[in-house]
């Protein structure tokens, strides 16, 4: 795996970074027809929503970005683009992905962003990328490791 890592003084420059990653995204839909899978890890309050608010809405999304704690999944058309971000919190076993229809959130147009996918080990798609928000007083730190060749391309890019 390949990593880089990030000093994010601020909420804004966690917001600006996934802006980047989403328009590095956005900019390879030719090239890939392939999902892109993408893994949030950090404790609570470190800002995984935060990071899927910027990249959603970097895709032209418009309206509030709803934490899917409660419902496990929210789901955006943006253009080209179906975006589904999951927050597995809740899950209490992997089963329940397969139980809630998982592979019907799966195609080739698809963004999957998926805080705590450890819960969902074993079904959710292997990651792409994986991104680890840290604390780090009242800022944060962000290691974004590439785990593809297409995360690796975007690593290098971003």
């Amino acid at each position: 795996m390949i990593e880089k890592q990030f000093f994010l003084a601020d909420e804004a420059a966690l917001l600006a970074l996934a802006e980047r990653l989403a328009r590095l995204v956005d900019g390879t839909k030719g090239r890939y027809q392939a999902a892109l899978t993408v893994y949030l890890l950090g404790e609570l309050g470190a800002g995984k929503t935060t990071f899927s608010r910027g990249f959603i809405q970097a895709l032209g999304h418009q309206g509030k970005v709803k934490s899917p704690t409660y419902t496990l999944v929210e789901s955006y058309q943006l253009g080209a683009w179906q975006v589904h971000h999951f927050d597995l919190y809740r899950l209490a076993d992997p089963e329940e992905l397969e139980f809630m229809g998982i592979r019907d959130y799966l195609d080739s147009n698809t963004i999957i962003l998926a805080e705590w996918p450890q819960r969902g080990a074993g079904v959710l798609p292997e990651p792409d990328l994986k991104i680890v928000i840290d604390y780090v007083d009242t800022s944060r730190s962000l290691t974004l490791g590439a785990l593809t060749t297409r995360g690796r391309e975007l690593l290098d890019k971003l």
